[in-house]
């Protein structure tokens, strides 16, 4: 299997995931149906969508890969046939969403260079590719979104993003910056987890 092939298929299980992770965050809140689906596509698409949007990508990448929204319906599916047994498998699905949000990362910010931004603004966009989707989710569900409480998430994104922001001009192309840029989103993400590590409130 090629590398590309590899990165698309995790790329399917983060979106898989994500829409899992937004039906189940609607049958805690007690939605119906047709709204636990509706959030378990916006969180799998939200960010994406955004970033293309903002930078000039339409249509938008799921509406020109019908492979998304097969996936998006299966873990929306999945979600709301199983989401009474989803809690066991929470490490499971918690290594699916850390090593998705590291890809959307890389992924958004790659799509964005190609637009001829900046690398500050590829930056903005990749963070902006893996977080939002659950932002839009939290909105919609009348909770505060998790980026912006103090839990370490969008700041794993931001650093792998500038190291690779800082790192790929050297090395253009290289696979290995994309991949040490992922490793140092998810170390982080995953340490802060374990040690309980949080962002200062404000005073």
């Amino acid at each position: 299997m090629e590398l590309q092939e590899l990165l698309y298929i995790i790329d399917l299980t983060g979106t898989f995931v994500f829409a899992m992770s937004g039906v189940i965050t609607a049958s805690e809140r007690r939605m119906d149906i047709f709204g636990a689906s509706v959030i378990g596509f916006v969180t799998a698409v939200g960010g994406g969508t955004i970033r293309d949007i903002l930078i000039g990508s339409t249509p938008v990448g799921w509406m020109l890969n019908s492979d998304y929204l097969f996936v998006i319906s299966a873990g929306i599916l999945t979600a709301l046939f199983l989401h009474k047994h989803i809690s066991r498998w929470y490490k499971t699905m918690f290594i699916f969403d850390t090593v998705g949000i590291g890809l959307f990362t890389l992924l958004g910010m790659q799509k964005t260079l190609t637009f001829g931004l900046s690398p500050t603004v590829a930056v903005m966009m990749g963070t902006v590719s893996a977080v939002f989707g659950g932002v839009v989710r939290d909105v919609l569900v009348n909770r505060v979104p998790l980026i912006f409480r103090k839990e370490v998430y969008a700041t794993a994104c931001i650093a792998g993003a500038i190291f690779y922001a800082i790192v790929e001009p050297f090395y253009p192309g290289n696979i290995w910056t994309v991949m040490f840029s992922m490793a140092i989103i998810i170390a982080i993400r995953v340490t802060a987890v374990r040690r309980n590590w949080a962002l200062p409130l404000p005073n």
